[in-house]
């Protein structure tokens, strides 16, 4: 069977975030949606995404094929139906199709399709960016349950203080030296060649992805995922980092999201509650204004690319776009479109040569080539943006 991941009707809730990956390519928990859906199934996947994205994202169709909606994340009961369905046949919540069985070409109809209703009680969705780090501590236990099922864990250093040491799994190559981990309240995941420096303070559920490093004296409080290649320093609350990012200084994050390739500078901080302790609102690409978050706690949402100067400062419910360059002091507004350039006083287009000039630099130092493919995503999403930035 052929197995894609599509992003149904959440995409747009999911930028900027969505901007540069497929709705299967975000991080939550350990792994992204994708690696996910691939440790269930036991087999690799594809993606219908948006046409600008699927040269880097592409799609495979076959005589036989299973969609799956990426916003919904794997169970065990929801993959054991998705594996049983046959042909005419799709899974539905409610109004929403979760997955259903096409053939090579087809359209479906599912009018005419025999409809199956989820009725499990492990539903588990992100739907909007706050999703991603409200329910990461969530993502985080499933995913160390099916990371570390029948598995040993790297023994714990001489000089670590733990505590429920049996909730801890240390990947090959890890290196953790005199720091604190306190696993009573979920679990930690430490993956392949990652560092714990000396004086670290972590409180589970946490996840510090494979060649990541979390510095001196971080402070580190439940609910948090570093993602690969990042490093990582100061005090940070409930927050997701995809990856290949740096927060490598003092200062806080909390209830927050940053995309890739993304730097904070020495002493950044955000809010991540309102002085009157009111309901955030956050800045919606589909609805073009602010919408109600439903949450009290809610701080920085930042895309790709995107970076900031030493001693900014970020309001509560702030959002980022793609490659922006944020710097000088004042809160800068709390929607920051992407390729923008300034901060408290103004913002100008951040041109798309001088952006690029950057990725280069930065994704050089990982080894890494800002490829043609690189570019004209980048550049779709400029273009895309540029009503924003006239605003």
């Amino acid at each position: 069977m052929n197995y894609i991941l599509f992003d149904g009707t959440v995409r747009n809730q999911l930028l900027p975030f969505t901007f540069t990956r497929p709705v299967a390519d975000i991080r939550v928990g350990i792994l992204t949606i994708r690696e996910k859906w691939e440790h269930f199934l036991g087999y690799t996947t594809t993606t219908v995404t948006e046409d600008y994205l699927s040269d880097k994202f592409p799609f495979l169709e076959l005589e036989k094929n299973i969609l799956i909606n990426a916003s919904f994340l794997p169970s065990e009961n929801l993959v054991n139906l998705i594996k049983g369905l046959n042909e005419n046949q799709a899974i539905f919540l409610e109004d929403e199709a979760i997955a259903f069985f096409s053939l090579e070409g087809q359209e479906p109809d599912f009018d005419a399709f025999d409809i199956i209703q989820y009725e499990g009680d492990d539903v588990f969705r992100i739907k909007n960016t706050w999703d991603i780090f409200s329910k990461n501590a969530e993502a985080i236990k499933r995913d160390f349950e099916m990371l570390t099922t029948g598995r040993d864990s790297q023994p714990i250093p001489e000089g670590v203080w733990t505590k429920n040491p049996e909730n801890i799994f240390i990947e090959e190559g890890a290196n953790l030296e005199f720091c604190t981990l306190n696993a009573s309240e979920g679990p930690i995941y430490i993956g392949k060649d990652a560092e714990i420096m000396e004086g670290a303070l972590v409180r589970g559920p946490f996840a510090l992805c494979e060649h990541s490093t979390l510095k001196m004296g971080a402070k580190i409080y439940s609910g948090t995922t570093i993602g690969p290649h990042s490093k990582v320093g100061g005090e940070v609350n409930n927050s997701v980092i995809f990856g290949y990012s740096n927060k490598g200084h003092d200062g806080f994050l909390g209830n927050s999201v940053l995309g890739e390739w993304c730097n904070l500078g020495a002493d950044t901080n955000n809010s991540n509650l309102k002085n009157n302790y009111a309901e955030v609102r956050l800045w919606d690409y589909e609805r073009e204004g602010f919408a109600r978050t439903g949450l009290q706690f809610c701080g920085l949402m930042m895309g790709d690319h995107s970076k900031c100067g030493i001693n900014t400062m970020f309001n509560t419910g702030t959002v980022v776009g793609v490659s922006a360059n944020i710097f000088g002091s004042g809160f800068p507004r709390n929607f920051v479109p992407s390729f923008s350039w300034g901060g408290s006083g103004g913002f100008t287009p951040y041109k798309t040569d001088k952006a690029f000039e950057v990725a280069k630099v930065v994704m050089s130092r990982r080894n890494i080539e800002f490829s043609e493919q690189e570019a004209k995503i980048l550049e779709h999403v400029f273009e895309e943006t540029s009503k924003w930035r006239k605003a």
